[in-house]
């Protein structure tokens, strides 16, 4: 059984950066493999894993469509074929593997998108011990049921009054919607000062976090996102690397020693 790990926010405050940390330190602690879900059309997941995406959902979804016209291969459906396509689209890394949603090339909703993911996950992650979900802003992908039932849900926010009110509003929908989780952790990313502000002490009381935990600004992390380089490349005495192992102690995800 998988263990899955949402990241949910607002747009603009580090999910993406909190993801790939998060996937950096589960290797660290052998906790492998990692299945990385890129599921921000504005896709970013790769190069912070040190990788490359080549083919997304999205752009398997515009080809199968245009393909299937013509007839497809014998003997397969046409889910099966697309199922299939995604399969190819995986990028194979060390430890991880990372499929991205990307956008539909042509018109179109996501809808059909959706739902192919929605089954390739359900395949794909049983083969896997740990699932990291990285969102688009906002909690559409969870609404939309394309995984079922989280583990850990990670609310992302900067240290903002409008940063820590999305959340709040986050946390809501989240319930109205019956989303499933475990746990969930409040991460208040780039604070400018030693101390969490007093109004995500509230917040983290107010939604019942189960942890709550404040990065500052990394000079070497953000050295390695404006000159898009892997996050892979944190030497291990990097303060923001500790605190995402507290983080996983914390939240009661240890060392996996029998590898």
């Amino acid at each position: 059984m998988s263990y899955l790990i949402a990241i949910s926010g607002k747009g603009g405050v580090g999910k993406t950066t909190i993801a790939a940390l998060l996937i950096h330190r589960l290797i660290a602690r052998k906790c492998v493999p990692v299945l990385a879900v890129d599921a921000d059309p504005n896709m970013c997941l790769d190069t912070a894993l040190g990788v490359k995406v080549k083919t997304t959902v999205g752009g398997v979804r515009e080809e199968v469509k245009q393909i299937a016209g013509k007839g497809i291969p014998a003997g397969l459906s046409k889910q099966e074929w697309l199922e299939a396509k995604i399969e190819e689209s995986l990028v194979e890394a060390d430890n991880f593997d990372l499929v991205a949603m990307g956008r539909p090339e042509g018109p179109g909703c996501y809808c059909y998108a959706n739902n192919v993911l929605k089954a390739v996950l359900t395949k794909l992650s049983s083969r896997y011990p740990y699932v990291v979900l990285d969102n688009e802003a906002g909690l559409e992908n969870l609404s939309r049921r394309i995984i079922q039932k989280i583990d850990l849900l990670v609310m992302v926010t900067d240290s903002s009054s409008a940063g820590l009110k999305t959340v709040n509003r986050l946390y809501e929908l989240a319930h109205e919607m019956k989303i499933d989780y475990d746990k969930v952790v409040l991460v208040v990313n780039r604070i400018k000062q030693e101390r969490l502000p007093e109004q995500a002490i509230l917040l983290s009381n107010a939604i019942k976090a189960d942890l709550l935990i404040g990065l500052a600004d990394d000079e070497q992390l953000t050295n390695l996102a404006e000159h898009g380089k892997s996050y892979f490349l944190l030497p291990e005495d990097n303060c923001t690397i500790s605190k995402m192992d507290l983080f996983l102690n914390d939240v009661g995800i240890k060392r996996n020693d029998t590898l």
